[in-house]
């Protein structure tokens, strides 16, 4: 999702209290399930679909807080499998360091922490990252952070997702191959691929190595892109930076509608059905698909909420992309001139509030150690 580098902060509504529904992990004292570390998350059974999101933290993306969960949770009417947040990489911060509060903060609400690695050290969009190349990862510059940060991880002891290099086909992130090596095939690597692509899945590959290394398995590991690549050309394809079935357990896209009033309209089945055989086709072997992010703004003729409706119908039974959606996470935040929380109007509230009380929806995560 393409942002402004100067976020304007949206104030959270206050805490409200939700009640009448089950945690996700079962009660209120009981921890979620990661009984030996090697652990996945699976895809919920029956074709059943987590309902998850980013319950706005901020323009950061990183102000990670319970009031912020229990706020979305009751605007929905129902609990999410996991908060997804950011994790950036900024030197004035420390750099490459392990969010263990964030990631308690949300285990300790009931939630599955999902952490999205922003290999970034400052907020600027469309150039190259002043610290953080591909080429850098590679080349082991960043190892010794990067064990902490496993081992920091693994200290845990509870499930985590985490993914690294957000939307990578997407050039408003420096990751993205237009600075990590663009349309070359002779710097780097395979002449057969292009540089910037494959610096990345190297880069990937060499960080989940050494989570592996440092013992941190109860680690999901998520392949992040977008439905569009921008730009559109060989060198920026999803599947050449894919790491590869070995290294991913999900896909995950990014689906967006009009972010900006003005925009052509198009609904989300036709957003995602113009690309998704490519889609399907990322993983050889089948992972399962998650939409990371998604929503849209109200346009002049106000269609949000119809939208939203008919995002949610496309993936339950009877839908275009059932039973092939394993998981939709909303994007809930507004800043500068666009608003896609879900509670811009009464009407887009309604919508998402109808659209995920279908009982295809669940909250509770399925694990490789056979619990719930």
């Amino acid at each position: 999702m393409i942002k402004q580098s100067i976020f304007i902060y949206v104030l959270l509504i206050g805490l409200i209290g939700f009640t009448g529904c089950k945690k996700s992990n079962g009660s209120d004292n009981e921890p979620h399930p990661a009984d030996k570390l090697h652990i996945k998350l699976l895809p919920p059974a029956g074709n059943k679909i987590y309902h998850s999101a980013f319950p706005d933290f901020g323009g950061t993306e990183d102000h990670v807080s319970v009031t912020a969960i229990k706020s979305f949770e009751s605007l929905a009417g129902k609990p999410i499998t996991w908060a997804y947040f950011s994790n950036n990489w900024l030197p004035e911060t420390g750099g490459i360091v392990f969010p263990q509060e964030d990631v308690q903060t949300i285990h300790n609400a009931g939630r599955i922490p999902f952490i999205r690695l922003m290999p970034r050290a400052n907020f600027d969009e469309g150039g190259p990252d002043p610290v953080y190349t591909m080429q850098k990862f590679i080349d082991g510059d960043f190892d010794n952070q990067l064990k902490k940060w496993a081992q920091d991880a693994k200290s845990m002891k509870f499930p985590l997702l985490a993914e690294f290099g957000t939307e990578v086909n997407g050039n408003w992130f420096p990751w993205n191959a237009q600075y990590n090596g663009k349309n070359s095939k002779t710097g780097y690597g395979s002449p057969d691929l292009y540089d910037g692509m494959e610096r990345f899945r190297d880069a990937y590959r060499h960080i989940i190595d050494i989570c592996r290394e440092e013992g941190a398995e109860n680690i999901t590991w998520f392949f992040h892109c977008d439905v569009n690549s921008d730009p559109d050309v060989d060198w920026n394809n999803r599947k050449g930076y894919y790491p590869g079935d070995d290294y991913i357990d999900w896909i995950g896209i990014s689906a967006y509608g009009d972010q900006m009033s003005g925009e052509e309209w198009r609904n989300f089945e036709d957003i995602l059905a113009d690309e998704w055989d490519d889609i399907q086709s990322i993983s050889p072997s089948g992972k399962p698909i998650a939409i990371l992010e998604w929503g849209t703004v109200n346009n002049a003729q106000h269609q949000k909420p119809q939208w939203i409706a008919d995002a949610l119908h496309s993936v339950i039974p009877g839908g275009r992309f059932y039973p092939d959606i394993k998981a939709m996470s909303y994007w809930n935040e507004n800043w500068e001139g666009v608003h896609l929380r879900i509670d811009s109007s009464p009407e887009a509230v309604a919508a998402y509030q109808q659209g995920v009380a279908d009982t295809v929806f669940v909250s509770e995560g399925v694990f490789s150690n056979g619990k719930k």
